[in-house]
């Protein structure tokens, strides 16, 4: 399989979510403004959506979508715990705060990474993105994780983009819960490793 990512994106997910899983996954590199391969390739051929992630399998199918990519790792290895089994109602309960972080939260993130936006623009998306914050903290209250005492696909996710949170000067310590999550995964030696290997840490 290969997974296409741009570094420090929304597709750190699933490069966490292969590690955890064990799976064997080529990561291939974008430059978000050429869409092209660091071998010079076309990415639009592979994703007409231009964004990442991207999932190409082994026969040349194609999954896009992070919340359907983690589900689809962590299916091909259930053993791990990383998705409750399909059908039950824990799945769905996955799936829904799956769909918050993707619709709440990692939007609300998109002005802020503009650079043509306004102030007030800006503004007004860290007041949503606050709320959203808010209601994250009162979700994981004392849980060590997002559905309980697992490491799920989704604690990959809220940590990818919580992980934003420096590079747009929110400061995360509003959200003591968030940050001492944030801080906990990243200590997780297959999070560590997916982040030295898109070089955001040494």
């Amino acid at each position: 399989m290969k997974l296409y990512y741009f570094a420090g994106a929304c597709s750190l997910s699933p490069h966490i979510v292969a590690l955890e899983a064990g799976l064997p996954v080529t990561m291939v590199k974008i430059d978000s403004k050429t869409k092209k391969t660091e071998s010079g390739a076309d990415y639009l051929a592979v994703n007409s959506k231009g964004a990442v992630p991207a999932l190409q399998l082994d026969d040349g199918r194609v999954l896009t979508e992070g919340p359907a990519i983690v589900q689809y790792l962590a299916d091909q290895k259930p053993e791990s715990g990383l998705a409750p089994r399909a059908g039950t109602f824990e799945r769905y309960q996955l799936m829904e705060i799956l769909n918050y972080i993707t619709s709440e939260v990692h939007k609300s993130f998109t002005p802020l990474f503009n650079p043509a936006g306004s102030a007030e623009m800006k503004e007004a998306a860290a007041t949503n993105l606050s709320k959203k914050f808010d209601w994250l903290s009162g979700f994981l209250g004392k849980k060590p994780y997002l559905m309980g005492n697992t490491f799920t696909v989704a604690d990959a996710y809220l940590f990818t983009v919580l992980n934003w949170t420096g590079h747009v000067k929110i400061d995360l310590s509003k959200w003591p819960v968030l940050a001492e999550f944030k801080s906990r995964i990243a200590q997780r030696p297959k999070v560590h490793q997916a982040m030295k290997e898109e070089s955001l840490i040494k």
